[in-house]
């Protein structure tokens, strides 16, 4: 693998370049992630590496794509984004889509928030709710993903995911019913989903642990956010985020102090509903690719429950 690293870092720099180490990051949930040193530089860079695209699903397609194409869209955020130095979605070096960024400095918030005092980390949800309300200001000019394809009305897009999540589902020989079933409940809500009139931008995964800490502040500090590889245009409600913010009833409420309420109509109820069985279906996807059975043996009663409130 270091003869291929070294190669990318040639494309990007020159064939003069020389890289003294590289340490692959352990954060990454779905790319390959390597802090990369360079000679003759003090700063570190960033690699990223996506997967094999045959290794893809097909609603995980060129998700690092996705990341570029929503980079002008995320401006309102960039002193707390990495900068991009380098894309090749031309796999000549390797069979791979990559992108090469700045290094933040800071220490991953799953790392360093429990050094804090469980009272102190309100400081951190509030932070977080006022960057994800300033990405979800942003309007955007079509529903679904940034890079694509778009879709003129949110029901067409949130249909479309279901269907593509199903389709993988299936392919890696899982029983996709209960996603399909979704789907059919969200295709009879048409017109409730069309509600949301407005494409507006979602931060697709925003959570802890795309998330850096200062390492010298007294009280928990982001001093930067990463991978926006799953951004879409459509409800904020949808939004992992949202989802994340709702989940436990503790610290994290303080999310809402900077964020603002979502108001409970009973519209924006069944919505959330189906956002949550198209959030659990995505996660069944995600657990058989990380290798756990278990855990994706239990997605299908938790998926039961939501398809018995959503009748």
């Amino acid at each position: 693998m270091n003869e291929e690293l070294e190669a990318i870092c040639r494309r990007a720099f020159g064939s003069g370049v020389v890289m003294v180490r590289a340490v692959e990051l352990g954060f990454a949930g779905y790319n390959s992630v390597y802090r990369v040193e360079l000679g003759g530089s003090d700063a570190p860079v960033i690699l990223r590496v996506a997967p094999r695209e045959d290794m893809q699903f097909g609603s995980e397609l060129h998700l690092m794509r996705n990341e570029y194409a929503s980079i002008p869209w995320l401006t309102a955020i960039a002193p707390l984004m990495p900068r991009v130095l380098a894309v090749d979605w031309s796999h000549e070096v390797v069979d791979r889509d990559w992108m090469i960024q700045t290094c933040l400095p800071g220490i991953p918030a799953p790392e360093h928030l429990s050094s804090y005092p469980r009272s102190g980390r309100t400081t951190f949800f509030r932070q977080l709710g006022a960057i994800t309300r300033t990405v979800h200001d942003v309007r955007g000019p079509h529903f679904g993903r940034v890079s694509g394809p778009s879709y003129a009305t949110w029901s067409e897009a949130v249909l479309a995911s279901f269907t593509q999540i199903a389709d993988d589902v299936e392919q890696v020989g899982l029983d996709a019913t209960d996603v399909r079933k979704s789907a059919d409940l969200a295709a009879q809500g048409r017109a409730t989903l069309d509600e949301i009139h407005e494409p507006q931008l979602l931060t697709g995964d925003l959570w802890t642990v795309n998330c850096l800490l200062d390492a010298e502040a007294p009280e928990p500090l982001i001093s930067g956010v990463l991978d926006f590889d799953r951004t879409e245009f459509g409800d904020p409600a949808a939004d992992w985020t949202i989802r994340m913010a709702q989940a436990k009833p503790d610290e994290r409420e303080s999310f809402w102090q900077s964020y603002g309420t979502l108001t409970p109509t009973p519209a924006a109820t069944w919505r959330a509903t189906i956002y949550e069985a198209r959030h659990l279906a995505t996660l069944r996807l995600e657990r058989h690719r990380l290798h756990k059975p278990e855990a994706v043996h239990e997605s299908y009663a938790t998926m039961a429950e939501v398809l018995r409130q959503l009748h």
